[in-house]
């Protein structure tokens, strides 16, 4: 089998990380990375050995696949490009700026038949993939994503920056359309909302509790999941879970004897299973772990909770 042609679109941050985890795959073959900054371009050629270009319309025609880590505002016309130039995309979260943005990325793939895969790199956290089988039914989840201030990422809320990670972790467990928001949050360092909460209320009587900051003193990825069965801590940071479990019979008048399991994991390459993954679906003509519509409804959630803080879609 031929080895799939790709590119990365931006090479900030983020896409560096991108191009370096195509190029060290043998299966792939990194043909250019693109930025219109030429001191992100000479840094990556320099680093990486590889072709680059100003322009992402430059390589469409020539790519199989790319990874689009743009400005959340540029998402949608670049990942509409390469959709029509018969490219396969994974969109960095999140997947546009708007949700009819996301629809009609969603349908052009459809339409042409190409994988569209949403950078939430958490689901690919290795203390994620092994809860999964534990988690039944929640009934509260709290989640608290807490950062130092960094210039980077400012250009949206700390709701679309952060926060949207576990709100795609949060919806991917529950399964139940939202009932209610109830949203607080306020700008404190730039333009933006810089911290907020979010109580989230689902059909199925299950409520998130959700916090994000971009202020912290610390550093902080921590979900924490109540059902009936047992109470799960989850740190997504230390790679660490606890769970503590209900005992099949409790006495009345009796302390109940629980059971309480803990485990660590190895820190993982989370972007590189997130790009493998990516690259499976396209070779095997499966959906993608992650699909448009998952990032769709990620955004439909982050952008409620904006409008309530007031701040609407970019």
């Amino acid at each position: 089998m031929n080895r799939l042609r790709c590119a990365v679109i931006g090479a900030g941050y983020l896409g560096r990380f991108h191009a370096q985890k195509y190029a060290a795959l043998a299966r792939c073959e990194l043909v250019a990375v693109v930025d219109p900054d030429p001191a992100a371009r000479d840094r990556i050629a320099a680093e990486l050995g590889v072709a680059v270009a100003s322009d992402h319309r430059d390589v469409l025609g020539r790519v199989d696949a790319v990874s689009v880590v743009t400005p959340t505002a540029t998402h949608h016309a670049v990942a509409m490009d390469c959709l029509r130039s018969g490219a396969h995309v994974l969109v960095e979260k999140p997947i546009t700026a708007t949700a009819a943005q996301a629809r009609e990325l969603i349908a052009l793939a459809v339409t042409n038949g190409r994988v569209l895969q949403v950078g939430h790199l958490e689901r690919f956290n290795p203390v994620i993939l092994a809860v999964a089988g534990e988690l039944s039914n929640p009934r509260f989840i709290e989640s608290n994503r807490l950062a130092p201030f960094k210039p980077r990422g400012t250009d949206v809320s700390v709701v679309l920056d952060l926060m949207i990670h576990d709100i795609d972790l949060i919806q991917n467990v529950v399964h139940s359309p939202i009932a209610s928001i109830d949203a607080v949050g306020a700008p404190v360092f730039t333009d933006e909302i810089d911290i907020a909460n979010a109580r989230i209320r689902f059909d199925n009587g299950c409520v998130a509790d959700v916090t994000a900051s971009r202020i912290s003193m610390k550093s902080e990825r921590k979900l924490r999941v109540f059902q009936t069965d047992a109470y799960l801590s989850i740190d997504l940071q230390q790679k660490l879970l606890t769970i503590v479990r209900r005992p099949a019979v409790i006495e009345e008048g009796v302390m109940p004897k629980v059971a309480v399991e803990e485990r660590s994991f190895d820190p993982g390459d989370a972007l590189q299973a997130e790009i493998e993954a990516f690259l499976d679906a396209i070779e095997q003509g499966r959906p993608p772990v992650v699909s448009g519509e998952d990032g769709l409804r990620a955004l439909e959630t982050a952008t409620r909770i904006a409008e309530q803080l007031g701040r609407g879609p970019l």
